[in-house]
């Protein structure tokens, strides 16, 4: 494995044990699985051998990757039950989940939480309203990822939003402590022109490296070359 960029790397939907083993050959930093209503969507107790799996590398390697659950209005009741099968590391919440609710759960549980904002093609927040945004969110989550809105799923459409805004949620994140990552429509053509241009602390993938529907090894490995710029 090369030495980690200081850009991490998430690698989400994973549905197959073939897909999993390759990238524990990879300069990945986090390996998601979606338990939300998806195409993509596993079971905990499908997940549960591959997050064991992954604690096993890890203990073995440099402390990466983690396992992230996708979420989407989940309880803490509902996360309680899933932990103690699928022992996740990081809870990414995919909802309308109130800064609250996200404090909430971090203070209970052992994991690290992504708060996951949706962007409209058409961004219409001000930099007053995304200020008192992730202010409310310090310290309640670890991490803001901002990702294009769907309306049937909130996200994962595959498609990117309007990347000049990124700046300011960057800037005002870094003022509250939080790390930013972009998803939404990238793919190894257009990463390297989001990290030269607008330098999120890390990017997420999923259908942008998959070929009909399902992973694709060759697409996910020059992702990960194009971002860590080991290529």
């Amino acid at each position: 494995m090369t030495s980690a960029s200081p850009v991490k790397v998430k690698i989400c939907g994973i549905k197959d044990d073939a897909t999993l083993e390759g990238l524990l050959k990879l300069d990945v930093d986090y390996i998601g699985f979606v338990f939300a209503r998806s195409k993509r969507q596993v079971q905990p107790a499908e997940a549960a051998p591959w997050i064991k799996r992954i604690r096993a590398y890890r203990a073995d390697a440099s402390g990466r990757p983690l396992s992230v659950g996708v979420f989407v209005d989940t309880t803490e009741e509902e996360l309680a039950s899933l932990l103690q099968v699928a022992p996740l590391d990081v809870v990414q919440l995919h909802g309308g989940e109130s800064a609250e609710l996200c404090g909430r759960i971090k203070a209970a549980f052992p994991v690290r939480v992504f708060k996951v904002l949706s962007i409209q093609q058409t961004e219409a927040r001000s930099e007053a309203e995304i200020d008192k945004l992730l202010a409310a969110y310090a310290g309640a989550v670890d991490t803001i990822l901002l990702d294009t809105h769907d309306p049937v799923y909130g996200g994962g459409s595959g498609k990117t939003f309007h990347w000049d805004i990124i700046p300011l949620y960057k800037r005002i994140a870094v003022a509250h402590g939080l790390e930013l990552i972009v998803a939404g429509g990238l793919n190894a053509d257009n990463v390297g022109g989001l990290l030269d241009n607008f330098s999120p602390d890390g990017v997420d993938v999923s259908s942008g490296v998959e070929t009909d529907g399902s992973k694709d090894m060759n697409k996910i490995m020059s992702f990960v070359k194009r971002v860590k710029r080991n290529d």
